[in-house]
């Protein structure tokens, strides 16, 4: 089976003088080797794991494996993949239409194998809990400012009826992220336009 590895570190851990990324390549090709797959290529990314925009090799390889230049993708660690078990299983859902495996080592996900497909399915129902969880938080959310009459939209500003929203939804357990998400896709920008961030969505909930 031809596999391609990847690797990530962040910005910040670029100081470990390649430690990270070596640790993680070492395990890629034990795994490999001990399977005995035909490694293509390890491929590496310095970059946060919170966007694709800026990950070329991922997305480099999430082309080939959808193209079937390999057979499987191989990673050492989940959170060297992706942010969450939501982005997860996102993953592991391409991979199932595209018909090409995935491989975590510290997790023994691989669905090359009947157990690593039970975890994987596993993970994906957690994930699935998780996605209506949150937008049953985010609903009761909206529906508290609503019920305070507070009018959603889209202002030309950040308003006091924003800040309110914010400070519901973040009460209602949402991280920073969901938060700007909610935002975003209730149509409420920025104070210049846009989508929500969420530093921006922190920012404005520290100086109410």
């Amino acid at each position: 089976m031809r596999v391609i590895g990847y690797c990530r570190v962040s910005t910040a851990e670029q100081g470990d003088s390649g430690a990270g990324l070596e640790a993680q390549e070492a395990a890629i090709r034990t795994e490999v080797e001990r399977r005995g797959w035909d490694l293509v290529e390890i491929r590496s990314d310095v970059a946060s794991g919170k966007s694709l925009r800026h990950r070329t090799q991922l997305a480099t390889t999430l082309a080939d494996l959808r193209e079937h230049r390999a057979d499987a993708l191989v990673v050492a660690k989940l959170d060297r993949l992706s942010r969450s078990v939501l982005d997860f299983a996102g993953v592991m859902e391409t991979a199932h239409l595209q018909n090409w495996s995935l491989v975590v080592l510290d997790l023994a996900v691989d669905t090359t194998t009947t157990n690593g497909k039970l975890i994987a399915h596993i993970m994906i129902a957690l994930a699935q809990w998780e996605r209506e969880l949150i937008g049953d938080r985010t609903r009761t959310a909206l529906r508290a400012v609503r019920a305070r009459g507070t009018r959603l939209g889209r202002p030309s500003k950040v308003e006091t009826s924003t800040v309110q929203m914010i400070r519901a939804l973040r009460g209602s357990g949402l991280s920073w992220q969901k938060v700007a998400d909610a935002l975003t896709r209730e149509g409420v920008p920025t104070a210049q336009g846009g989508a929500w961030h969420a530093a921006t969505v922190r920012k404005i909930h520290a100086a109410a």
